[in-house]
């Protein structure tokens, strides 16, 4: 065995056990020695795209290229997946797509992925193609059937659709297809009208993605990291900054508060201004915070020479100057860091009706990411964790942090977006409600919803599913909330 086969191992045992930063160090001094690895240049690419250094892991993944990669066509599925979803770079993503499809011609998750930008950015025709290419390919594609599927809720009869997903359902036999097609036939049955059956295709889909082994929501872990966030800034001296930042060309502004809040539509709106660029679900707060050591307790003592450097890669990564919006949700659980980072940044909550959120949540087919979303106790206990969260930023904060609530949103879209124009020092602009569908990329599951004529059809949405809603209620109720009408 050679010193880089050895390394070779270390850095795959290290990946193995989640040690990125050792993976790292082992991968690159195997290909010092030994630089015509391809599989080492391959799984270095993996390690720092897990490590969220993202420009680093395409240089690794083009090197792989470079040196003859066995399947090349995975190797450009994940530079695509590293443009588009983390540095905004949707051409270059689709030149690796189609570089994957000539490649591999039946390659159907290039396929799924082409389908899934050409959503993202309006061309749902396209879309329809491509998803349509995937069918053609794997004929029982839950994933291919559940998005044709919600692309066709807008124009087709809801009954039509339910037929057809029943019909593939019916042909379905592997456990992510059947899920995929059961949340789709959910949503098929809910703008139908059939409550009842809308639940069970829910609770059905949910029990098969909590089968499939997602990480199981630790919910210990959650009251933890509230309780160190908590404690980490007791004061409303602690989330301000006394140092004086230059000025920079870029001003981000936050969006935050649970998922399904109305955080997208929120960003859209906002976005259509002339002096806002949307910047979508940005991951440097908490990849910052998951290198800080001591976090969050250490935040506060943290040098203004550091905080500076983390200023400057943040702006780095920002896909334009001026004013660019952070829609990451969960950064309401940073939002110490972010103020140390950007005290003079508007802060904007999105909100809703407790029951239409959790119910909004539990409807969806998250990733992996979002580990709480396929059981609605879990769902119940996230947003009590948020809210208490929340109670404390209030408290600490004050007016710094703005609302923008999802169901006035939707009835008086300009009372209630001015206050967080305001915030960015902007004035009104009609195009902020323009109905063209103008929204430019939507990376979320709400890229269909968005580019619609405002409604208010969601907005007491739950109590359709009162029957099924027992356990939620009494579990808000014991926290002190008002199930039915909480969204403050």
């Amino acid at each position: 065995m050679t010193d880089a086969d050895a390394l070779l191992r270390t850095a795959d045992r290290a990946l193995g056990q989640g040690d990125l930063t050792g993976a790292i160090a082992a991968y690159r001094a195997a290909l010092a020695a030994a630089p015509a690895r391809a599989d080492g240049w391959y799984n270095l690419g993996w390690a720092l795209r897990a490590d969220r250094q993202f420009e680093e892991a395409l240089v690794a993944y083009d090197a792989a290229l470079r040196h003859v990669i066995v399947r090349p066509e995975e190797v450009e599925l994940n530079r695509a997946a590293i443009l588009s979803e983390h540095l905004g770079r949707t051409d270059e993503a689709i030149a690796a797509l189609d570089s994957a499809l000539r490649r591999r011609p039946d390659f159907v998750e290039a396929w799924l992925g082409l389908a899934n930008l050409r959503e993202d950015h309006g061309a749902f025709d396209a879309a329809r193609d491509a998803y349509r290419r995937v069918l053609a390919i794997a004929p029982g594609n839950g994933r291919a059937h559940a998005r044709i599927a919600a692309l066709d809720l807008a124009t087709t009869g809801a009954g039509q659709i339910v037929d057809a997903l029943k019909r593939a359902l019916a042909a379905a036999r592997q456990d992510a297809d059947i899920a995929e097609l059961l949340f789709a036939l959910g949503a098929a049955q809910d703008a139908a009208g059939d409550y009842r059956d809308a639940f069970y295709a829910y609770e059905a889909a949910n029990v098969i993605a909590r089968r499939l082994g997602a990480p199981a929501y630790q919910r210990a872990a959650q009251e933890q990291l509230v309780n160190a966030q908590i404690a980490a800034f007791a004061s409303p001296d602690i989330t301000k900054v006394g140092e004086t930042i230059a000025a920079d060309s870029t001003r981000p502004s936050f969006i935050c508060g649970m998922f399904r809040s109305g955080s997208t539509l929120a960003e859209t709106l906002l976005g259509r201004h002339s002096r806002i660029t949307s910047g979508g679900e940005r991951e440097e707060i908490p990849a910052f915070a998951a290198r800080i050591a001591g976090y969050p307790g250490s935040v506060p003592q943290l040098s203004p020479a550091t905080l500076a450097d983390y200023r400057r890669r943040y702006g780095q990564r920002l896909p334009a100057a001026g004013i660019v919006t952070d829609k990451r949700c969960d950064n309401i659980f940073h939002l110490g860091l972010v103020r140390r980072l950007f005290p003079a940044a508007p802060i904007i909550h999105t909100r809703r009706i407790a029951l239409d959120n959790i119910l909004s949540v539990y409807f969806l087919h998250f990733g992996e990411g979002v580990t709480y979303g396929n059981d609605l106790a879990d769902v119940a206990h996230y947003y009590i964790q948020y809210r208490r969260m929340l109670a404390h930023w209030r408290l600490v904060m004050g007016e710094a942090l703005i609302d923008l609530d999802y169901d006035q949103l939707v009835r008086a879209p300009h009372d209630t977006l001015m206050p967080a124009l305001g915030a960015m020092g902007l004035d009104w602009e009609e195009q902020c409600l323009a109905t063209d569908g103008s929204s430019g990329a939507v990376r979320t599951a709400s890229n269909i919803q968005v580019r619609q004529p405002l409604h208010a059809r969601s907005s007491g949405r739950w109590r359709h599913y009162a029957h099924a809603l027992d356990g939620v209620r009494r579990l808000l109720r014991n926290a002190g909330f008002d199930a039915e009408a909480d969204g403050v």
